[in-house]
């Protein structure tokens, strides 16, 4: 039978992204660097749903997502509209059952990260990466609504081939009323609506348009490299591809509003972890704009195995609940925004995707309760994690062994994140001991412990990933032949993010935080911590390494295609341990570690005016004089440790995964502005000026 032109057509794409929540936006806004060095590149990101659908309920953002969303330029911006969160109130029954504070802590563990968490609508967060994907790809990576995909078949064949589009999807394009579900009983936004307040009408309308040229029922066969289903707990893309995930629910029920409070509870403006004595928890997380979310534990238990009927659960029932577990204090609400019902379930894929093709992420492979803010953070940070290695395959520059890594760091990580959140949501879900003797109620210290403990992890910032052809940790011939000198950099973990500690630019003194300079490019960082280089044996050591830089065997020559900068996939940072008046930019050899006119590439540890001494050497535990070599990796991770003299163990940790250009840019040239003698000249005379200064 013949297809309806006008209902029907074919096409390719390098990767097609479906669903346009926190994960498929953080995909699409990843991979829109890469699009952007590559235009030819075909990104397209499909949502069942118009935008007046609300695509989710998480607003926390953690510490490490901020950090990320920083690398992406768009973090001043959240913060700008975002509450951020300073204070935990802890309270507990006393011995009358009265609730009273028992503690104050604070809400992100000091000296973990510059950011703390902070809360904002998760609409205004897909809005701030909806905004930047399509600035950074100039408009060509756009959401497209309202879109649901009905097969997808894989030719097993083809997998292996870089250049196939071996996985077709078919996609049905929808009419307005088939894609907006009916609300579940209720006047009020609830968990399946955005908040109209959040989007004006304008904005709201011009993105439910059905992309230009299509029509309801049309059909749509897409010819795929890769597919990445970011498509939630229902996952679509999951259950096309037989995976299960493996968990259990807990039979608690919680209510959540977002309201402005009309309370005399005194720490309404805190995170506040309430148990009482009888009639269940509350957790409270002040918003943006004055609003409040109140998580509230009902008394109702869930069925096992049968699903919970939400309809029952209305703001009223969910607000008289929180009173009796906030008595004797009081609780009145105006301006309720948005609210739902929900079952506690922990459940996690053991893989995530399938051939290294298809991948899902976020919800679509691991689920958990939301009280510990880590449902939209975990969900960007997969794709975030995935995308970086994606855009290099997709760009020939690595090759697709790097992709399996994807699964052997994150499925890890969420499964550490279900056990985290199983103890977590029970603790808190429990009723507070009486007594010594009480062996089913919760220990109200064990649960303050609890919580301390998992302020790392639930920042982000604990993750260390495994060893992998992308993580030289201890030299593993079966994963990666390179052995990292750990040793070097005593506080830097192989693994985990770096770390960021201030340096200061030689050029002016600027004060620089060390993250700011892992930029989303798709570059891999190669820190040169250059120690004392003003001795004459440690600038030999420079030089030496210098040589390698700019010979025609080093990663940089052999690996960045020609046409392009030598900082385009390996960005070389010198930080080194002297004064700004012991050395001067020019003395450092170039043009490997000094570019030509590049004043942002050379940094110092070392006095400052404003700060005083940043000490980021003895911070990241690096000798000051004889320094080191980290690599760190696109998503910002380190990934080698090593000295100035194994320039071996970047050739063998880059050759087991990259991938050479059909032409390199090759050895680089000594150009005429670096002529030694000059050179020695201008240092010379800059020391014996300094050296009369210092005699005056």
């Amino acid at each position: 039978m013949t297809q309806d032109p006008t209902k029907y057509k074919e096409s390719e794409c390098d990767v097609l992204i479906v669903g346009a929540g926190p994960a498929g936006m953080m995909a699409a806004r990843v991979l829109a660097n890469y699009q952007r060095q590559q235009p030819d590149l075909k990104i397209r990101i499909i949502d069942k749903r118009s935008t007046k659908i609300f695509t989710g309920q998480a607003d926390g953002l953690q510490s490490r997502t901020l950090e990320c969303m920083q690398n992406l330029g768009i973090a001043q911006k959240i913060l700008a509209e975002s509450n951020e969160l300073y204070t935990i109130a802890l309270y507990n029954p006393d011995e009358n059952g009265i609730i009273r504070r028992t503690d104050r802590i604070p809400d992100t563990m000091p000296g973990i990260s510059r950011f703390h968490q902070c809360v904002l609508h998760q609409g205004r967060i897909e809005r701030h990466l909806i905004d930047s994907t399509l600035e950074t790809s100039n408009g060509r990576i756009k959401i497209e609504r309202p879109i649901i995909t009905e097969d997808m078949e894989i030719d097993e064949s083809a997998v292996e081939d870089p250049d196939a589009y071996p996985i077709t999807v078919t996609l049905r394009y929808l009419g307005e009323e088939e894609s907006t579900p009916l609300q579940f009983g209720h006047k009020v936004e609830n968990g399946l609506y955005r908040s109209v307040s959040m989007m004006d009408a304008e904005d709201e309308d011009a993105q439910y348009k059905l992309p230009e040229g299509a029509e309801p029922g049309m059909i749509e066969k897409v010819k795929c490299k890769y597919v990445i289903g970011c498509d939630g707990g229902h996952s679509w893309v999951r259950r096309k591809l037989g995976i299960e995930m493996v968990g259990e629910q807990t039979d608690y029920i919680w209510g959540v509003l977002d309201a402005i409070p009309h309370t005399n509870f005194p720490d309404i403006r805190s995170r506040c972890a309430i148990h009482s004595a009888e009639s269940g928890s509350v957790m409270i997380i002040p918003r943006e704009k004055d609003l409040v979310r109140f998580y509230v534990q009902l008394q109702e238990r869930a069925i096992p195995g049968q699903r919970v009927d939400r309809s029952k659960y209305t703001p009223d029932v969910v607000l008289e609940a929180a009173r009796k577990i906030m008595a004797p204090y009081t609780l009145d609400i105006t301006n309720l925004e948005w609210f739902t019902a929900y079952h506690i379930g922990q459940r996690v894929a053991h893989i995530f995707g399938k051939d290294d093709r298809v991948f899902i992420a976020g919800d679509a492979c691991h689920t958990h309760s939301p009280k510990a803010g880590q449902g939209m953070n975990a969900s960007m940070m997969d794709t975030w994690n995935l995308c970086w290695k994606l855009g290099m395959v997709l760009t020939g520059r690595a090759n697709r062994n790097l992709l399996s890594t994807y699964q052997t760091e994150r499925q890890p990580f969420a499964q550490a994140l279900i056990d985290f959140d199983h103890k977590f949501s029970r603790l808190f879900s429990g009723r507070p001991a009486k007594d010594v003797a009480d062996e089913m109620g919760v220990n109200m210290e064990e649960f303050k412990s609890a919580f301390i403990k998992s302020g790392k992890f639930a920042s982000g910032t604990a993750i260390d990933y495994n060893e992998s052809v992308a993580v030289a940790k201890t030299g593993d011939p079966k994963l990666n032949k390179v052995k990292s000198k750990p040793e070097l950099a005593k506080n830097i973990g192989v693994g985990t993010r770096l770390q960021s500690e201030r340096v200061i630019r030689h050029a002016e003194g600027l004060v620089t935080e060390v993250q700011d300079l892992l930029v989303s490019n798709g570059a891999f960082r190669i820190f040169v911590f250059a120690g004392k280089a003003n001795q004459p044996e440690q600038m030999a050591r420079l030089n030496k390494f210098a040589e390698y830089l700019d010979s025609a065997d080093s990663v940089v020559s052999r690996y960045t295609p020609a046409g392009r900068k030598r900082d385009f996939i390996f960005d070389v940072i010198t930080i080194h341990s002297n004064s700004r008046e012991e050395i001067e930019m020019q003395d450092f050899p170039a043009p490997a570690l000094y570019p030509k006119w590049d004043y942002k590439k050379i940094y110092a540890d070392c006095e400052d005016w404003h700060i005083g001494h940043p000490r980021a050497y003895e911070k990241y535990g690096i000798d000051p004089v004889k320094g080191c070599v980290v690599v760190v990796r696109p998503d910002g991770y380190v990934a080698l440790v090593t000295d100035l003299e194994s320039t071996k163990d970047l050739d063998a940790y880059f050759d087991g995964f990259m991938q050479a250009p059909k032409k390199a840019v090759g050895a680089q040239t000594e150009p005429d502005w670096t002529a030694k003698g000059l050179y020695k000249k201008t240092t010379e005379a800059a020391k014996a000026d300094r050296a009369s200064a210092t005699a005056a």
